[in-house]
C-alpha cells in the first residue's frame, strides 16, 4: 500500500526524504567528530596489547565510555547538555543564532550545513529516481559521502567502517542489475581497487613518497562496485580536474603549502556525484563530439 503511494505522490517521497536525511545529517555530525576517535582509541587499545603494555592498556580501558551514543552532546566550552529542542535538526541553530543558550559561544555553522547538505543530495536523489528499492540504497550511499568527505577533511582518514559496507552494499544493488549488471559491478570494485593501488606503488617508486591512503583505493572500489566499471575513467579524470583546481586556488590564494598533502576522498566523492546525477549526459556529449 505505502509502496504504490509514495510511487504515484514523488512529492510526498521526496518531503519523507528531506525531512528524514536532514535528522540523519544532524547524526553524521555525531559521526564525523567521534567516530577518528574511537578509532584512535582502538589503534591505542590494540597497540598496548600487542606490545604487552599492561599499565597502558588499563588506563585506556579505564577511561569513561565514549562512543557514537554515550557521552551526551554538550557544548564544548561550557559543557552545557544540550537539550532535544536544542537539537532540531537547521531549525535549532538558527533559533539559538548560532550560539550556545548557555554560554553564547559560536556554533560552527559547519554542523546546519551537513544537515542542509545531506537533506538536499538525498532528496535530487529521490527526485531524480523516484520511489524504489534502488532509489533507498542510493539514499544510504548519500548518506556515507557526506560523512566521509568530512571526516578526510578534518583527518585524513577513510574509515574501513564505512567504506567496506559501502562496497558490499554496491555489489547487493547491483545483484538484481540495480544500477549496472552484477558483473560490471564485481570488475568495477576489483579496478577501482587495484587503478589506484598500482599508482600509489609506482608513485612511491619513481619518488619514494606516497601520493595517496589506502582507503582512497577502497573508496575508489566502492564506486566501481556502484556504477561498474565503465564509469570508472570518467570519475578518477573529474576527481583529477577538481582536485587540481582546487589545489591551485589554495595555493595561489590561501597560502597553502605545495607540499602539504590534501585529502583525496572528497574529490572522489564529488565526481562520483558528478556522475551520479550528470554522468550518461556528460558521456553522451562527449560521445556526440567525438563520432
Amino acid at each position: 500500500m505505502w509502496q504504490v503511494l509514495l510511487t504515484e505522490n514523488p512529492e510526498l517521497f521526496i518531503a519523507l526524504v528531506f525531512m528524514f536525511s536532514l535528522m540523519v545529517g544532524s547524526f553524521l555530525n555525531v559521526v564525523i567528530y567521534r567516530l577518528p576517535i574511537m578509532l584512535s582509541h582502538r589503534w591505542a587499545l590494540d597497540a598496548a596489547e600487542w606490545q604487552n603494555d599492561e599499565k597502558a592498556y588499563k588506563k585506556l580501558t579505564k577511561q569513561p565510555t565514549f562512543n557514537l551514543a554515550k557521552p551526551d552532546s554538550r557544548c564544548p566550552h561550557c559543557q552545557h547538555k544540550i537539550t532535544l529542542w536544542q537539537n532540531i535538526p537547521v531549525i535549532s541553530w538558527l533559533l539559538l543564532r548560532g550560539k550556545c543558550a548557555s554560554c553564547k559561544t559560536s556554533i560552527s555553522i559547519r554542523y546546519p550545513l551537513v544537515e542542509l547538505l545531506t537533506a538536499l543530495l538525498a532528496a535530487i536523489v529521490a527526485a531524480k529516481f523516484g520511489f524504489s528499492m534502488t532509489t533507498l540504497a542510493l539514499v544510504v550511499f548519500i548518506w556515507c559521502l557526506v560523512a566521509l568527505t568530512f571526516i578526510d577533511l578534518d583527518t585524513q582518514l577513510l574509515p574501513d567502517s564505512i567504506t567496506l559496507p559501502l562496497l558490499w552494499l554496491g555489489l547487493l544493488v547491483n545483484v538484481s542489475n540495480g544500477l549496472v549488471s552484477l558483473d560490471q559491478a564485481v570488475i568495477g570494485a576489483a579496478a577501482g581497487y587495484l587503478s589506484l593501488w598500482s599508482i600509489y606503488w609506482l608513485f612511491k617508486l619513481l619518488t619514494g613518497k606516497e601520493g595517496m591512503g589506502y582507503g582512497d583505493f577502497k573508496l575508489f572500489a566502492v564506486f566501481g562496485a556502484w556504477f561498474g566499471w565503465l564509469a570508472l575513467p570518467l570519475i578518477i579524470l573529474l576527481s583529477s580536474l577538481v582536485g587540481a583546481v582546487v589545489g591551485i586556488v589554495m595555493i595561489l590564494f590561501y597560502g597553502r603549502e605545495k607540499a602539504k598533502p590534501m585529502p583525496f576522498g572528497p574529490f572522489l566523492a564529488g565526481a562520483a556525484l558528478i556522475y551520479l546525477f550528470w554522468g550518461e549526459t556528460i558521456m553522451a556529449t562527449y560521445l556526440g563530439l567525438v563520432l
